[in-house]
């Protein structure tokens, strides 16, 4: 953990991220998803699901297929998907005392939206945390893993890669971020799209366990 003493830039996925895949969160913003699709383009549900998982494929997320083939509005889109239940989400005491820890820059970089992790983190309480959210908007709707969103984050805060680390449960989404530089952490979980390259080069870090990973970062400051 030694080589995390360096860090000037901890950025952070928001969504199966900085909270568990089991709480299945983004589960209710998927069907959101479906149901946005269905209506918009008159299917039924399971049509609008295979679509959405389509333009997911194909274009990294179903709001960058939908904006191409539809030409939705895509912050009704960001709106109508993140308008979900999250009061069932705690306090995540444990991550907050691990990240405050952390020397540096803290940043979260989503293909969500800026109120949904607002939203989300403050439920958990690490809103406070953060000096940024770079969201979907920011990266002018063009999701990771394209290189171009990865590109305006380092320019607006002027970044060196080589002084940064990302951590991201969909291991594709590392590797733009391992090839700038950066030092890479998965978030180990079992959706076959987000674990498809976990093996790859590209990851150096894998951990089923945030807070406890920041944990023994932390502790290696003081040792």
């Amino acid at each position: 953990m030694k080589s995390f003493q360096t860090i000037k830039y901890w950025i952070f996925d928001l969504d199966n991220t900085l909270y568990s895949g089991k709480t299945k969160v983004f589960e209710q913003v998927d069907k959101k998803m479906s149901k946005y699709i269905s209506e918009k383009l008159n299917v039924s549900i399971d049509e609008a699901k295979k679509i959405q998982k389509n333009y997911f494929y194909e274009y990294n997320t179903t709001l960058n297929g939908m904006i191409k083939n539809h030409k939705i509005d895509a912050n009704e889109f960001l709106e109508f998907v993140h308008d979900i239940d999250i009061n069932f989400l705690k306090k995540d005491i444990k991550l907050y005392k691990e990240i405050e820890k952390l020397d540096g820059k803290k940043i979260i970089f989503t293909n969500g939206s800026k109120k949904h992790a607002i939203n989300v983190t403050t439920k958990i309480g690490i809103n406070q945390l953060f000096d940024d959210i770079f969201d979907i908007v920011d990266c002018d709707f063009i999701p990771k893993p394209s290189i171009e969103p990865y590109k305006k984050l380092i320019e607006k805060h002027k970044i060196d890669p080589k002084l940064s680390v990302f951590v991201e449960d969909i291991a594709r989404n590392l590797k733009p971020a391992y090839e700038m530089g950066m030092k890479t952490i998965w978030i180990e979980n079992d959706e076959p799209w987000a674990k498809k390259f976990s093996d790859s080069d590209f990851v150096n870090y894998k951990t089923n366990d945030l807070s406890e990973f920041l944990r023994k970062i932390n502790l290696e400051k003081i040792a």
